[in-house]
């Protein structure tokens, strides 16, 4: 009885949680239904009174919302792309390769995921305006194409890939990349596709960077779409900043949902091995 009362416990403050972190979901879906004179004076009443749709079509209408949508889509998928070859190959590299200063030189990598992004912010930002990316999605892509966490979450799922496999494809004159693609790519592709919704994910709703690289409207991202509304400059359009909130969060949202259980699985396995 006392284990079936702490378990109930533990599931009624596990609920409480998930129900405050659903709360701004539910807020902005709510607010996103509504006209503007209702979202005041019922802001937190869950079901609209007056249902309308004039906020989406508001979006689809004013704002050049599926080049947005293309933009945000591009940029996060060659960021992924990116950052997942990366650390696949240097996670190769740190599990399979032994050369000299490995391990300092892991230590030093691992080290850079505590800088901060504003120490790095400013010279990220002069290197793209000498390369003249101002303004363009590749100037928002470019200083994102590798990632600490990646190489961290494939180099702990290849640790758990029998090292005497790779040594008989290496006494067959198995090449390198021959290994990679036919045993250790198949071995932990959860672990590669878990790591790569995280990436896009992350990528799909920056916003700091982003804004510093892109000024015209047509090359904005749907985070930058969302400021427009929010800002000073937007005015106080709130229930029309709700509807983008509520399309800006839909696909990542999906995403998460259908490979939820291979992004758990990955961190789960990320600290069986050191």
């Amino acid at each position: 009885m006392k284990i079936k009362e702490r378990q109930i416990g533990w599931h009624v403050l596990l609920g409480t949680f998930v129900f405050l972190m659903l709360i701004p979901i539910i807020f902005a879906l709510s607010n996103s239904f509504k006209t503007m004179q209702d979202a005041f004076n019922t802001v937190f009443q869950l079901i609209p009174a007056r249902p309308t749709l004039q906020n989406y079509i508001h979006v689809f209408q004013k704002l050049p919302f599926m080049r947005i949508t293309l933009n945000t889509f591009l940029i996060a998928a060659m960021v992924t792309l990116f950052k997942t070859a990366t650390s696949l190959f240097a996670a190769y590299s740190f599990v399979y390769f032994d050369f000299k200063g490995k391990g300092g030189l892991y230590f030093i990598m691992l080290s850079t995921m505590f800088i901060p992004f504003t120490v790095t912010m400013i010279p990220n930002y002069l290197m793209i305006s000498k390369m003249n990316l101002g303004d363009r999605i590749w100037g928002v892509a470019l200083p994102q194409l590798a990632d600490v966490l990646g190489i961290f979450l494939m180099r702990q799922s290849m640790r758990g890939i029998p090292k005497a496999l790779i040594e008989a494809a290496r006494m067959e004159n198995v090449g390198h990349m021959k290994i990679m693609r036919d045993i250790v790519i198949p071995l932990i592709r959860p672990s590669m596709i878990s790591t790569g919704i995280i990436f896009f994910i992350n990528s799909w709703n920056e916003y700091v960077w982003p804004v510093l690289i892109l000024k015209s409207k047509e090359n904005y991202t749907l985070s930058l779409a969302l400021q427009m509304y929010i800002s000073s400059e937007g005015g106080t359009e709130f229930t029309i900043a709700m509807a983008v909130s509520v399309l800006t969060m839909m696909i990542p949202l999906a995403l998460y949902i259908m490979f939820q259980r291979y992004i758990i699985n990955t961190f789960a396995m990320s600290g069986i091995k050191g």
